[in-house]
């Protein structure tokens, strides 16, 4: 089955991705897989300290990602599996595209504001023309109803 990879952050431009990536699962019979990326920056601490920090950061992850899994079970039949991931954002998606070849096309949110459409996007761009899958990215300003005529 092809799987729609979108990535789970604290942007807002992650909830039109997530939201998109299950329209087109749904209309084409497909998979989604949430990944979400801890930077390892956030452990700089003693082990202990830094263990702690790693719990609460997935749990924070799994219940996020749950609102969007009971969400996209609900509506569109689908369910979602998430991965989590430690290290730097592009180099674990990529990562994670390597080691799943069910993962078919990755799914990012473009930012509204004025500094551009988001490190990610503007990362992965940079490098379109070698990655392993396409991307598709979907706009932070587009209209739930826009998308699902489009998905």
């Amino acid at each position: 089955m092809r799987k729609f990879l979108v990535v789970l952050d604290d942007s807002r431009e992650c909830l039109n991705a997530i939201r998109f990536a299950a329209l087109r699962a749904a209309h084409t019979g497909g998979g989604v897989q949430i990944l979400s990326v801890i930077p390892p920056e956030e452990f700089q601490h003693w082990v202990g300290v830094a263990d702690l920090m790693r719990e609460e950061a997935r749990e924070r992850i799994e219940a996020h990602f749950e609102v969007f899994a009971k969400w996209m079970r609900d509506k569109h039949g689908i369910q979602p599996e998430l991965v989590i991931r430690e290290g730097q954002p592009v180099d674990e998606i990529l990562g994670q595209i390597q080691d799943d070849p069910e993962i078919g096309i990755l799914v990012l949110g473009a930012g509204l504001d004025r500094t551009g459409p988001g490190p990610l996007v503007t990362q992965l761009s940079r490098n379109s023309g070698s990655l392993p899958v396409p991307v598709t990215i979907v706009p932070g300003a587009l209209s739930k109803e826009r998308m699902e005529s489009i998905a």
